[in-house]
């Protein structure tokens, strides 16, 4: 795990040693343990190294083959990695250390491009050609690890965080309008925008080709997407079933590769239980971590927001040496100028709650098991499937889809909202890159199981990669390494093809309501309850069966409660008193009366609260 960056020269001139070392300094949080850097006529790559899998200095990067042509800079890590090694040594290859990094290197000369397909992990990874002048760059398949791009004076500008190519001088600083509309449509962004107009979020699943003597190209091929779909043969509820448990369990152990001690986050919930579950047969007083909340001043659902008693449970159970941090009301406020400095753009939710038990974690451990992509590989959030699962056709679909997804401002608001760059802001259709991201898979939608399939499509490739992005920066801002054991590359395949019927219980008595029942809304949420069935029946092998049984927690502070309580201060200084840059971009008044609406108590707006405040602290950054 590790930091990487580099600059393309398509104009031949050699890269100023300058402005590469800034571009590495940069990333100085991502790879406390060492740096690299290599330079020649047209081409600079840098390296911050988390040591991980062989800690001498064999695994230094930037590495280089045997004969000098090839060059590699290399962020993650390739699970498969051993059996990897063994077939390219039964193939004449002489490894010279014990690190990944060389069997990717061994493994794109012998294979060239499609040598990614064979590698199961999370990376972001640029080799160098010095004979054909060829730059390559790759991606996960799942988008675990970030990249990014920029072209600038004829260069090829990349880094892990956008920070490190700010760092060069003929890189603009334009902000992206599409991008905030986008963000503030959907608190996310989709497409390969970022905040800035010319930095680019390389896509996942994804390699490119750039070439040396052709500035501006570059040639991008997908290698692999999200695709789930209802198998045309299925089997057993049983055979499914235990192939969940060989796979997952084979996943966990896979991801404990490590020269380095592995911990485990234990929220209480499902997924991360059962992974620290399986861990603890490997690494017995495995270290575990849980973020917990003091619910003085919170009140109605929120009151349910602090997991710690059922962790420090589970942590009996499993016999973990548990640690645990407790956020508090002023705890956002105090994280805000570093959370936004390392997690660089806002993606879902409020995600100062992540940063600060990755601070936690990283006290004690350089590499800690998460449980993200439970939820979406097996249907974890069962209201957002029902209530688009009955359609009258695709379009219908797309529709109430879209507008569910509205989680900030309604397309009503954005021309209003956006009133400072009203021209800017009108070219932007966010239902056109909604739209795009539906429009990647078959569009032969007919019963409720393939909307369902085309929902868990969509939100593995939107709403799953911010989290991956957010999991990411705010692990590495600490220099520690977030594995997620779901996210194994043949569970991930397996999980596409189990049947919506064993992932949601309830889809035909959803279908059934009757639209004139004046109790239509209470019998839907009733119906709506369930989720993950399969996963929950097979992780009873493993945690108690009331841990499987729970309901689904978000992983969220009381925030709603704090911003019109303890925090209202802080909150009225940013939106009412402050001259902040913000409102460069959005009109002061209809923020102010959205925000209003919150304070008092009429509306939850606790999302785009928070969207608010990080604006503004972003605005001061950068602007």
């Amino acid at each position: 795990m590790c930091g990487i960056c580099g600059i393309l020269d398509c104009k031949g001139r050699s890269p100023a040693p300058d402005i590469l070392e800034s571009m590495v300094s940069s990333l100085a949080h991502r790879g406390p343990d060492g740096d690299g850097r290599w330079i020649e006529q047209g081409v600079a790559l840098g390296h911050r190294r988390l040591a991980i899998l062989d800690l001498s200095s064999a695994g230094a990067q930037p590495m280089s083959s045997t004969d000098g042509r090839y060059h590699i800079v290399y962020n993650g890590e390739v699970y498969n990695y051993p059996d990897l090694k063994q077939e390219l040594e039964s193939l004449g290859c002489v490894f010279r250390s014990r690190s990944d990094t060389e069997a990717i290197l061994h493994a794109y000369i012998l294979w060239g491009a499609s040598c990614v397909e064979r590698l199961d992990g999370m990376f972001a990874l640029v080799i160098w050609d010095r004979v054909a002048k060829t730059l390559f760059l790759a991606r996960d398949r799942f988008g675990v690890k970030p990249l990014y791009y920029a072209w600038a004076d004829g260069c090829l500008l990349f880094a892990s965080e956008w920070k490190a190519l700010l760092c060069h001088p003929a890189l603009e600083r334009q902000v992206d309008v599409g991008a905030l509309v986008e963000y503030f449509t959907f608190q996310n962004i989709f497409s390969d925008r970022t905040f800035f107009r010319d930095i680019k979020l390389f896509a996942p699943g994804t390699w490119a080709l750039a070439y040396q003597d052709e500035p501006g190209r570059l040639d991008a091929t997908r290698y692999w997407d999200f695709q789930f779909v209802e198998p045309e043969h299925p089997r057993s509820a049983e055979d499914y079933e235990e192939e969940l448990d060989f796979l997952f369990q084979r996943a966990v152990s896979r991801q404990m590769l490590s020269d380095v001690e592995v911990s485990s986050y234990l929220s209480g919930g499902l997924d991360s239980s059962a992974i620290t579950a399986v861990a603890t047969r490997k690494v017995p007083y495995i270290k575990t971590f849980t973020c917990g909340f003091d619910l003085s001043s919170a009140s109605g659902l929120e009151l349910n927001f602090d997991e710690r008693e059922q962790a420090e449970y589970l942590s009996y159970l499993l016999k973990t040496e548990h640690y645990e941090v407790v956020l508090k009301s002023g705890d956002m406020e105090r994280c805000l100028p570093a959370l936004v400095r390392h997690l660089e753009e806002p993606r879902l939710g409020q995600s100062y709650p992540i940063y600060y038990i990755s601070r936690l974690a990283s006290r004690f451990a350089k590499v800690t098991l998460a449980g993200t992509g439970g939820d979406e590989l097996f249907g974890g959030y069962p209201w957002r499937y029902y209530r688009v699962a009955v359609n009258s056709s695709f379009e219908s679909y797309v529709d109430k889809y879209y507008l569910y997804w509205q989680r900030l401002l309604p397309n009503r608001e954005i021309k209003r909202v956006f009133a400072p760059v009203g021209e800017a802001a009108g070219r932007v259709w966010t239902r056109d890159i909604f739209l795009d991201v539906l429009a990647r898979q078959d569009m032969s939608l007919k019963s409720p199981e393939d909307y369902v399939n085309a929902s868990l499509t969509f939100e593995a490739r939107t709403f799953l990669r911010g989290l991956l992005l957010v999991e990411d920066k705010l692990s590495m801002a600490h220099g520690m390494e977030t594995r997620v054991p779901f996210l194994d590359n043949d569970l991930v395949d397996f999980a596409q093809r189990v049947p919506v019927g064993l992932k949601l219980g309830n889809l035909r008595e959803v279908a059934r309501i009757d639209e004139n029942d004046p109790l239509k809304l209470q019998k839907f949420f009733d119906r709506t309850r369930d989720g993950k069935l399969i996963l929950r029946r097979v992780m009873g092998r493993h945690v108690p069966q009331e841990v499987c049984s729970r309901a689904k927690q978000g992983f969220s502070g009381p925030d709603a409660s704090w911003f019109k309580g303890d925090s209202i201060t802080y909150v009225k200084n940013v939106i009412y008193r402050g001259r902040s840059p913000m409102y460069a971009f959005l009109d002061r008044r209809r923020i102010q009366e959205l925000v209003m609406e919150h304070l008092e108590g009429k509306v939850n707006r606790r999302l785009l609260v928070w969207s608010l405040l990080y604006f503004d602290e972003w605005c001061k950054q950068h602007l």
